[in-house]
């Protein structure tokens, strides 16, 4: 893709996304998940594949729904009520209506049928856009109503973790495993949204950094099966090492990173009365471990039964950068013990 066009892009994905955490005003918020949406369409078709192109139209379809959905909502809110601003909805068909359809954006259970899909149609690097940057914008706009829809948040939020971690289950395709991956993770982050909004940005932070880490090691062992996996210790060996490491912090496992977040969501819940809840939100967390074990298992504990001709992949000089993968695995794997500092930081 021409630089140009690709600077345009990304400039209009962060104006999308500045647009709608700068709004107050639904009009405003839909223009900006508009240009967002508009914005990664052409990244995803950029290889013109059949699938890329397949995987595109399904998610275009799907965010158009929802965006469409979410105007009819605020419109109907602003006739019933006269209110046009985000956190003056009252009325509980356009709440409900604007719930549904930010939980379609995100991919929250049981609207969640289109991520694995279109995971599975992109590219690694797309792959990754999709599962960060594009949920930062919904998932703002749905902390901002969170508060006046509790019961039907708590729904989507158990769906999300239980189906998350319940889907990933007999995949083979490591992108449809990363895409149950993050409904899992939005189902713990939008469980907390309504008793502590600054638990669930936390969450959301320490959940890109994971997941930049474990799309980048695939893309840099060129991985998009479980079965491949099993060659990536001669491409990238201390790579390979590491990346158990981070999908162990992706499945809350102390002493990683990860582990952080589930531990301070469910105190959160417990100190909330809501033991039950937190205890089938962490038993739903062994579904994801089950998987995250069996890439770790396939990555390193086992080698390909075929012979390597030439020379070995590992001393070919790769053209991609390290640094920012080497410093994400490092904060992925031993954030833990900052945990008191990183707690602080919302009170300032």
């Amino acid at each position: 893709m021409n630089p140009y066009i690709l600077s345009i892009l990304l400039f209009s994905l962060g104006l999308g996304t500045t647009l709608t955490f700068a709004s107050s005003h639904w009009l405003l918020a839909w223009m900006g998940l508009e240009i967002n949406t508009l914005a990664i369409i052409p990244l995803m078709a950029q290889h013109y594949h059949p699938r890329a192109i397949e995987a595109t139209t399904k998610y275009f379809l799907t965010q158009a729904t929802a965006a469409a959905t979410l105007l009819f909502a605020s419109m109907t809110n602003a006739w019933l009520t006269g209110q046009w601003d985000i956190q003056q909805i009252t009325h509980p068909a356009p709440l409900t209506i604007i719930t549904l359809a930010l939980a379609l954006k995100l991919g929250l259970a049981p609207l969640h049928t289109w991520m694995p899909e279109v995971f599975q149609g992109v590219d690694l690097t797309t792959g990754m856009i999709l599962a960060t940057w594009q949920k930062l914008a919904p998932l703002i706009l749905l902390i901002q109503v969170a508060n006046t829809n509790q019961t039907m948040i708590m729904i989507l939020a158990l769906a999300s973790t239980l189906i998350g971690g319940w889907g990933g289950l007999n995949q083979t395709q490591l992108r449809k495993i990363l895409a149950y991956s993050s409904i899992a993770h939005l189902g713990w982050m939008v469980i907390i949204i309504q008793f502590s909004p600054s638990l669930t940005l936390l969450a959301l932070t320490l959940y890109f950094v994971m997941t930049f880490s474990a799309f980048n090691s695939f893309k840099i062992n060129n991985a998009t099966t479980i079965n491949k996996l099993a060659t990536s210790w001669t491409k990238a060996p201390i790579i390979t090492s590491m990346v158990p490491t981070i999908l162990l912090s992706l499945a809350g496992l102390p002493p990683f990173t990860g582990f952080m977040s589930k531990w301070l969501i469910l105190q959160e819940l417990t100190k909330q009365g809501l033991p039950m809840m937190a205890t089938i939100v962490a038993l739903t967390a062994l579904l994801s471990l089950y998987f995250y074990l069996r890439l770790s298992y396939a990555m390193t504990l086992t080698m390909s039964p075929n012979n390597l001709m030439g020379t070995t992949p590992w001393r070919i000089n790769s053209p991609q950068l390290s640094m920012p993968l080497s410093i994400s695995i490092m904060l992925t794997a031993s954030l833990l013990p900052l945990t008191p500092m990183l707690m602080t930081l919302p009170s300032f």
